[in-house]
């Protein structure tokens, strides 16, 4: 027991610099969602229930916009498609996990998250007790979420302009320093390159469809040298 209590702590510990990073994007949602009038019920409804960070930005826009329901929710679905990559990563590590706390750190699954625990497996790979460690992760980074959100839209109550101040940056510094000093082969320098420059060039298109298109080419470019480099090893 003492060792699962450890491991969460670890978990959420080493969350902590995304959470710091995450949490002025929270801020900026909950402001957003009562600049646009939506209800404080509503907005920390999403964040409970929908936890998805950028596609709750899309679903309150197109709801401001009185987009259908179907298409709202159709366009959160492939907003949040690279999910599926995140799963298909983690598989092999988690299938052997209850079902029920599966599908719960299923929900939990975050960009930050991932991050974390991807990170945690490349440095202690089969280290028992990965579950614990995703827990506490996962738990902390949904918690603060909210709590951003419940900021947010106070502030958003008091401050006119809030969600226009660019506070979302902090993330995007945040992953740059998580994901460069992973990048260790040739591979992983061409996969980060690719999907660089495609999400730059794809930056315009609908529904941030061109997010996936920039993960899907970057991951078929990485896979393919990967597997070059070990034919040639």
């Amino acid at each position: 027991m003492k060792n699962k209590s450890r491991l969460v702590w670890l978990g959420a510990l080493e969350t902590v610099p995304l959470v710091v990073a995450a949490f002025p994007f929270g801020i900026v949602f909950g402001a957003l969602a009562h600049s646009i009038g939506l209800g404080f019920d509503v907005a920390l409804g999403m964040s409970v229930f929908v936890f998805a960070g950028a596609s709750q930005f899309i679903a309150i826009t197109l709801l401001a916009s009185a987009t259908l329901v179907p298409v709202i929710v159709f366009t959160v679905f492939i907003v949040n498609l690279r999910q599926m990559l995140y799963s298909a990563n983690l598989m092999h590590h988690v299938e052997h996990w209850p079902q029920p706390l599966r599908a719960l750190l299923a929900f939990w699954l975050t960009d930050e998250t991932f991050a974390v625990v991807s990170d945690r497996l490349n440095r202690h790979p089969g280290e028992p007790g990965l579950r614990w460690f995703y827990l506490g992760s996962a738990v902390l980074m949904y918690s603060f979420w909210q709590i951003a959100t419940i900021v947010g839209y106070t502030l958003g109550e008091r401050i006119p302009g809030l969600a226009g101040w660019g506070l979302d940056v902090a993330m995007i510094v945040a992953f740059v320093g998580i994901v460069t000093p992973a990048l260790k082969q040739r591979a992983d320098w061409a996969c980060a390159a690719v999907a660089f420059v495609a999400a730059i060039l794809t930056h315009d298109w609908p529904h941030q469809s061109g997010l996936l298109f920039s993960s899907l080419l970057a991951i078929a470019v990485g896979v393919s040298l990967s597997r070059r480099g070990n034919a040639g090893g």
